[in-house]
């Protein structure tokens, strides 16, 4: 027995030891190291226009008239991609050409911030992707009441970082060149016993097993690709884009197909290896793979899928127009959030700029810096009646 305790404690002390030796790299450099190679990959984007000479028809929205003179400082904190590229900058100068009495101060090292500064109440408005539900928890725990949310800008359809598409690709050799949601849903997803909207899960988004797809032939596909197995590629689901995916085709849901392959960003050889590489990679390779990315991502190795929303509704393809329409259904956007009490009015300077970036000034300076999309009239015109 005294034998048997002395060799546990032992290899508890190998195990701790181990630990420690490995913790400290893994935690400290590798992770920072990593954060200075993406900061490099961002930093060569800021100047770049992605879209210099496309015409975006913005004459549906309205021109920015202002409803009263306005001063003071408005603290924008989260969005690091506001400043990683000029449109947070050029929202300034535009805004302060009507209002030159407001400062505005900008706190952008990660959008993970936005949600932290609206429940401290160190921020007037916060600037996320569409929040994650922890992050909306923590607001409604706070409050008992969500944040006002203004679309601020609808993703890329290939800029990497600026919230680019979820287009969907398989092999180049493989038949199937359109699928439906729930087909997504029974190729990516699992057996599950409900679903998420924000904050709430719902037993109703439940399915068994029969609903998996896991080989070519369920989808149709005949002759040798009858019986050949499906194999998906994702980014990990600790980052945003594969949580995005999962509430737009698997409700929320985080019971994954046991064979997807995930990928995270990691160093190699002095610079940083992003995900979607590694899925690129994966999908040029593999005749049996689909992923999902930026449209940047497709080699002539790869085949778009075009997607159906609605059983009967077209089958679309990501395209600028289809996105900035938000009719393909995976697209990604980008959010103002505003700590409004209900029933309460708005910060007249707060107010003031939101409606600036809402109206064609604003969302010329989308186009001008050549990364986002900018938002549609329909989407506006929702967002103003949300304003008042």
């Amino acid at each position: 027995m005294k034998n048997h305790t002395r060799l546990l404690l032992s290899l508890f002390a190998l195990a701790s030891a181990f630990g420690s030796a490995r913790a400290q790299p893994l935690e400290t450099n590798d992770a920072i190291r990593l954060q200075e190679l993406r900061n490099k990959v961002i930093a060569a984007k800021k100047a770049r226009v992605y879209y210099a000479g496309e015409r975006f028809d913005l004459d549906q929205l309205p021109h920015y008239v202002a409803e009263r003179q306005v001063t003071g400082t408005i603290r924008i904190w989260g969005l690091n991609y506001l400043g990683d590229c000029m449109l947070g900058e050029y929202w300034e100068q535009g805004f302060r050409k009507y209002h030159p009495g407001v400062k505005i101060e900008y706190n952008l090292p990660t959008a993970l911030t936005s949600t932290s500064g609206l429940v401290a109440g160190t921020c007037d408005i916060g600037a996320n992707r569409r929040m994650t539900m922890t992050e909306l928890l923590q607001f409604e725990r706070v409050y008992n009441y969500d944040p006002l949310e203004i679309p601020l800008a609808t993703g890329s359809l290939d800029v990497s970082g600026w919230s680019e598409v979820m287009a969907v690709f398989v092999n180049v050799d493989n038949p199937i060149d359109r699928l439906t949601l729930r087909q997504l849903d029974g190729i990516f997803g699992a057996a599950r016993d409900g679903g998420w909207v924000g904050t709430v899960w719902y037993p109703e988004f439940a399915r068994g097993p029969e609903g998996n797809i896991r080989t070519w032939g369920q989808l149709g596909a005949t002759g040798e690709w009858a019986d050949k197995p499906i194999h998906p590629y994702s980014p990990t689901i600790r980052y945003d884009t594969a949580t995005k995916f999962s509430d737009a085709v698997l409700h929320g849901s985080d019971k994954w197909n046991e064979q997807t392959r995930m990928f995270g960003n990691y160093p190699e050889n002095g610079e940083m290896l992003a995900w979607f590489t590694n899925v690129a990679r994966g999908i040029s390779s593999d005749r049996y793979a689909i992923g999902y990315g930026g449209a940047q991502i497709k080699t002539d190795r790869m085949k778009l899928v075009a997607i159906q929303t609605e059983e009967g509704g077209p089958y679309l393809l990501p395209t600028r127009p289809t996105i900035q329409a938000r009719t393909f259904p995976l697209f990604q956007a980008n959010y103002w959030y505003v700590n409004r009490k209900p029933g309460q009015p708005l910060d007249p300077k707060v107010k003031e700029f939101l409606r600036y970036v809402l109206s064609q000034e604003g969302q010329s300076e989308v186009v001008r810096d050549g990364k986002y999309l900018p938002v549609n009239a329909a989407l506006v015109r929702e967002a103003l009646k949300k304003l008042e």
